[in-house]
Parts: C-alpha cells; structure tokens; sequence
C-alpha cells in the first residue's frame, strides 16, 4: 500500500474509533437520564418533565456536537485528551442526570458541566490548527475555515454564555429560595435553559446544512 493509502486506512479506523466512544459515551448518559426519570415520574413528580426534556436536549447537543466534529476534523493519529475529555463529559452528564429533583443541584451541576464543555471547545483548537496546517486544497481550506470560525463562535460567545446562565440560576436559587424553589421560580429558569438549548440545536442544524457540501468536496480530493 502507498503512504496514502495507509493513511486513510488509518484516518478510517480512527473515525469508527471516535464514533464507536460517542454512541457509548451518549447511552451510558441515556441510562442515567432514563433512570431518574423512570423513577421520578413513578412518584408522580411533575416538574420533572421539565427537567427530563433539559437532560434530552444535553443529549441532542453533545451528540450532535460530536458527531460533526468527528466528520470534520478527526483523523490519524488518535487524540488521547480529546477523547479524555468525552470521557470526563459522560461523567458529569450521568451525576447531572440524577439531580433531576433538585433545582439548587441542577443548575450548579449544569454550569460545571457547561465549563468542560467550554474546556473542550478551547483544547480542540489544536486539532483545527493541525488540519489547517496539513491542508492542500481550496476545499479543504474553506472546510478547516469554517470549523474554525464555528469553534471561535462558541468558545468566545455561546458556551460562556450558557456557563453564565447556569451560575445566575445557581446563585438565584441559592439566594431567593422563597421565590425561586418554594413557589416554583426554577420552572421559568429550566424553561428558559431549554430555550437557549433548542436555539443552539438550530444552529447546530444550520451549520452541519452549510458544511455538509465542503464535507464532502474534501473527502473526494482526499
């Protein structure tokens, strides 16, 4: 086999690699979510739904976050503290999942969780770097171009934005409990979460829909 054969032999095995750990990594939070909330709604509690569909929408977006970033960026050799961090997510995901029933919890759990995220938007900028650096064509420039704009977007605007949210809720519901947990004030916080989620979901949609053609240009003059 030629050098570049073996190299997108290997780009291959790496990709299945990445995908193989995400769908692990997104059933495990899937069981927890699932978990909880079997055993919430079997005590009839009925903010809960509330919750449960903020957990789904944390499933959505990481999946779907990790899913374009192994589409666009992943290739040989494998990136160990990438996938460390996937791992550290998963983690934080399924104690997220089981404070369901306490809104305090919640929101400082979300914005622990949000803060890995942001740490791993921050440590996958080398990896955007090094595809940068070994493009060769017009194609795969634009595509690198793209992610990195999209990276620098969420690293500098829209997951700080959602750490920030996440504390605000903390500190109201630490602050006023009278307002925010005894006369139900978390249900507007974890609504509005669910809104900020379900915009970030669009986006994701709409900029998967605008890579997808130079995706596909850049693994043919591959």
């Amino acid at each position: 086999n030629s050098p570049d054969d073996a190299r997108r032999e290997l780009d291959s095995m790496v990709i299945n690699i990445e995908l193989t750990l995400v769908s692990i990594i997104q059933g495990v939070a899937l069981f927890f979510l699932t978990d909880s909330a079997r055993a919430l709604l079997s005590m009839q509690h009925a903010d809960a739904f509330v919750y449960i569909a903020a957990g789904l929408c944390v499933i959505f977006i990481f999946w779907s976050r990790s899913v374009i970033h192994t589409l666009t960026l992943i290739r040989w050799p494998l990136d160990f503290g990438h996938n460390f961090f996937y791992l550290a997510g998963a983690l934080g995901a399924a104690v997220l999942f089981s404070r369901l029933d306490n809104p305090r919890a919640w929101f400082r759990l979300s914005a622990a969780y949000s803060a890995v995220v942001w740490l791993l938007f921050i440590y996958d900028m080398r990896l955007i770097r090094a595809r940068i650096a070994e493009s060769h064509d017009d194609s795969a420039a634009a595509l690198y171009a793209r992610a990195r704009s999209d990276q620098l977007l969420n690293i500098r605007v829209l997951v700080p934005l959602l750490v920030f949210f996440n504390l605000a809720c903390a500190v109201a519901t630490w602050r006023w409990p009278h307002l925010f947990i005894a006369r139900g004030g978390h249900l507007w916080l974890i609504s509005t979460q669910i809104l900020l989620f379900i915009g970030y979901l669009i986006y994701t949609g709409r900029y998967f829909s605008a890579i997808a053609p130079l995706v596909l240009r850049s693994r043919r003059s591959a």
